[in-house]
Parts: structure tokens; sequence; C-alpha cells
């Protein structure tokens, strides 16, 4: 019996990592992995999956909404993309024109395999041709398959528009534009992409610090039976990473924040970001938004993006979730419930000794620090934790949904078998969102390192126990013959 055993713990050390491990990327008809960069479709739409179990509306009306946001949001669930965003081409233009940055961030996004985009192929629109394809055939072009879906049209003069006739067959236009005469442009470009039948138009209005915009949101909502439109305008660019700094929306013709403050900046990849996620998700249609960052930690989207990162949602999940219920919701839900409950989660002791300020007053300055560093440590491994079971949960449902489970494994082996890159995944989300530095690819090519070398160091311990096992039962040459010894 022990030499079974131990050949079955040998056979599983062997397969298990392999059994369940993640996959990097999820084949288009399936559910895509839920990365942060990944769009997470179904053809289930909005309301995902009838087997996937949700926590039931009379459970979340319990519990602060503001104390713990999680009861307020649901379950991540896939987002509904455009319907015309596959087989066609999109052009985009106001790119590729200086030395300082190649500009291929954009065509990255619209060419990554788990977003919506299934472009046949992708225009750049540029002054310089040449210069053009210097900057955007690089190797991971070729990697990505980017070369093969791109191609090149030169403007007639620098920094012209393109004209309708070179803008036939084209369904997508992101337009990149900056500079002294954004509403004047934008218009422009509104009505050469009507002219021309462009079915989804994207503008990116770049440096818009102490612009008012609201003719353009006018004349925009004037061509809705037109075209799917959608408009995002940003202060000055700056090259910090996307997603470090929560955001808020406002349209053009807000009176209070609808005009962006003259020092107003915003990350340059978050802006391509917001822009390219806007012409993929159905939410974005017809959306006219000044973006803006937000640095108070206590403003409603603050507290609401951080929330959506905790519970799990991708970056296309989270913005869809912006768009379509917004800080609004999650401020009503707050309101209604300290309506209902005025005195709030007070506590119910009226005993003066066990009031915590009592207690406290009764230990020690290091005793306090160790209980307070304690509650920390505890508090980050509880979020870490949770953030781990929501993506190992997210990975069950999305490899069940291929067909890549094996027959009789429930949700509970599952998550115990991946549960180490679960907690390394929650980690380094939880760092992300405390603002913290960090390396994604690099972080995770060491934890598959350490992850390998831990499988080598269980398997060639399993294969002692089984050879020690296999010599006290003299079954030692059960691989074959003994090898002739030297005389």
């Amino acid at each position: 019996m022990k030499f079974i055993a131990t050949l079955s713990c040998l056979l599983a050390i062997s397969s298990s990592t392999t059994a369940f491990a993640p996959a990097a990327f999820a084949p288009r008809s399936t559910v895509a992995t839920p990365s942060s960069s990944q769009l997470f479709i179904s053809s289930w739409g909005t309301k995902g999956s009838p087997y996937v179990n949700r926590a039931s509306e009379e459970n979340k009306v319990q519990e602060d909404p503001e104390a713990k946001i999680q009861s307020y949001l649901a379950t991540p669930e896939p987002v509904t993309p455009r319907g015309n965003v596959v087989g066609t081409k999109v052009l985009v233009s106001g790119l590729v024109k200086t030395k300082e940055r190649t500009d291929q961030t954009v065509y990255d996004l619209l060419n990554d395999e788990d977003a919506a985009f299934e472009f046949s192929k992708i225009v750049a629109f540029v002054n310089d041709e040449k210069f053009a394809k210097k900057r955007l055939l690089s190797r991971s072009a070729r990697y990505t398959g980017l070369l093969d879906k791109l191609e090149f049209v030169q403007a007639d003069t620098e920094d012209a528009l393109p004209t309708a006739a070179q803008l036939e067959g084209v369904t997508s236009w992101v337009a990149y534009l900056e500079g002294d005469k954004l509403e004047e442009s934008a218009q422009e470009v509104a009505t050469i992409a009507k002219e021309a039948g462009v079915k989804n138009l994207a503008m990116l209005l770049v440096g818009a610090n102490g612009v008012n915009l609201a003719s353009t949101q006018t004349m925009l909502e004037g061509m809705k039976d037109d075209m799917d439109y959608s408009a995002v305008a940003v202060g000055k660019l700056e090259e910090h990473a996307e997603g470090k700094v929560p955001y808020q929306f406002r349209t053009f013709d807000d009176a209070d924040e609808g005009v962006l403050s003259e020092d107003a900046i915003y990350s340059r990849d978050e802006a391509l970001r917001m822009v390219t996620e806007c012409l993929q998700l159905e939410s974005g249609i017809h959306k006219i938004l000044s973006c803006s960052e937000v640095y108070n930690v206590n403003q409603t989207e603050a507290k609401l993006i951080k929330g959506l990162r905790e519970g799990g949602y991708t970056r296309p999940q989270e913005i869809d979730h912006m768009l379509r219920d917004g800080p609004e919701n999650y401020q009503k839900a707050i309101d209604e419930y300290k309506e209902k409950h005025p005195n709030g989660a007070q506590g119910t002791s009226d005993l003066w000794w066990e009031q915590p300020e009592y207690a406290l007053k009764h230990t020690s300055y290091e005793e306090q620090e160790d209980m307070r560093k304690a509650e920390l440590k505890d508090k980050r491994n509880s979020e870490v934790d949770t953030i781990a079971k929501e993506w190992a949960k997210r990975e069950f449902f999305r490899k069940s949904m291929a067909g890549s489970i094996e027959e009789g494994v429930t949700e509970e082996d599952f998550i115990k078998s991946v549960w180490d890159r679960a907690v390394f995944e929650g980690d380094l989300r939880y760092r992300q969102m405390q603002g913290e530095t960090t390396n994604e690819e690099s972080e995770l090519a060491d934890f598959k390192e350490t992850q390998e070398i831990k499988k080598k160091t269980m398997l060639k311990r399993a294969k002692k126990e089984l050879a020690d096992l296999l010599d006290e039962e003299d079954l030692g040459g059960i691989d074959g013959p003994d090898e002739p010894k030297d005389e």
C-alpha cells in the first residue's frame, strides 16, 4: 500500500502544476482570461452565465456599502462590446510623428488578442510613411501579429486630416488631436467622418486645459443617428503608468468641471486606454467625457475604483462599470443605507470597561504599536486572500466554459490547486491598488521560476521516497536489469 500511495503522489506532483495552471491566453471563442487588460466577453452578454452564483440583494442591503464596498458591487461579469469592430478596418490619425516615442501603444491596444477588436486591417495615417515604418515595424509588432494587419497611408500635407477618399472602406476611426484649435479640429473630424460613412468614431482631445468644448458636444449629439461616436478630453499628458491614479468623468458642458483646469495632467497610456475602451465597449457609444485625475482618496470615484479593482474587475470591466453605473449610483446606495440606518453600525454594548478607549489607556505604547502592526498585517492578508479567491474563481469559471477542467474537479479542488498563483495575483493587485511600484512581467517570471524549483524539489523528494520503498520491498530492479559492475 505504501508503494501505491507514493507512486500516486509522484504522478500527482509531475502533473498537478500543469493540469490546472492558468493559461496565458484564452481562445477567442471562449471567455477571455480576466487579466489587467482583457475584455472578458461572453455570448451571455452583460448578464453573464446563468450558472454563476450571485449574492442576493437582500444580503447586500444589510451591510454599509461605504464601509464594505464589496457588498454593493456585483461579481465581475462579461461586458458587452460594440457589434461592428470585427473583420473591419480601423484608421488611426495624429500619431507617430516624434522621435521621443514610438506611439505603438494605441496600435497594440487595437490589436490585443483579448480585446473585442478583431480588425482585419489597422491603418496608420501619418505625416511621413518612411519615418512611421521605422517607428512601428518593431520586433514586438512582429510577435503580436500587428505587422500582418498594419498598413500605412501618408497625409497629403503635414498634419492634414484624412480625406473622405482616404477613409474609404474604414469602419472605425481613432483620431488623436492636440494643438491650439482643439474645438475646430474635433468638429472637422466629426464632419469628415460623417461624410465618409465611418461607423465608429473615437476622438482623444489632448491638452484641453481651459478649453470649453460644449459646442463640440452639441454638434456630436446631433449626429447620433449617423454614427457611434466617443470623445475623450484630457489635460497635459505625462508619462506615468496607466491605472496608477483614479479618475473622474464629466461631460463637456458640465457647469462645474466640464472645462479642465489649467494645471490638469493625465497619463498618456491611460488616455489611450480610455479612448480605445470607449471604442470597443457598447457603454462607450455616444459618450462625451472630460477625464481628469482624482487625488482625494475620499472622493467617491477614488473609493469606487479601488473597490472595483479589489473585487477583481479587469480594466475593461472597471471602465464599463464607471460608464454605465458610475459614482452616482454608488453614492445613492450609500445615502440610502444611511437613511435606513441613521445610527450606522455602532456597537450595542454600554459597558464602559468594554469600550476600546478605556482598553487602550491601560496598554503601553509598545503594546499599542504591536496591536496596530498586527491589525494592519491582518487587514492586508485578508484583502490579498479576498482578491486571490476572486481570481481563482474567475479562472475556474473561464476554464469550465472552455472545457479544460477535468470531469469531477470541483471549484474548491481547483482553487486549492492554483492557490499559490492566486496569492501571487492577489498580492500583486493589492500592491498596485496601494500605489506601489510593480513590474508584473518580471515578478511573474520570478514566481514561475520559484514554482519550477519547488516542483523539481518535490519531485526529487518523491522519487527518493519511491526508491527507498522499492529497496525495502526488494523491487530495485523493476525498471530493468542491473548494470554490469566494473571488474
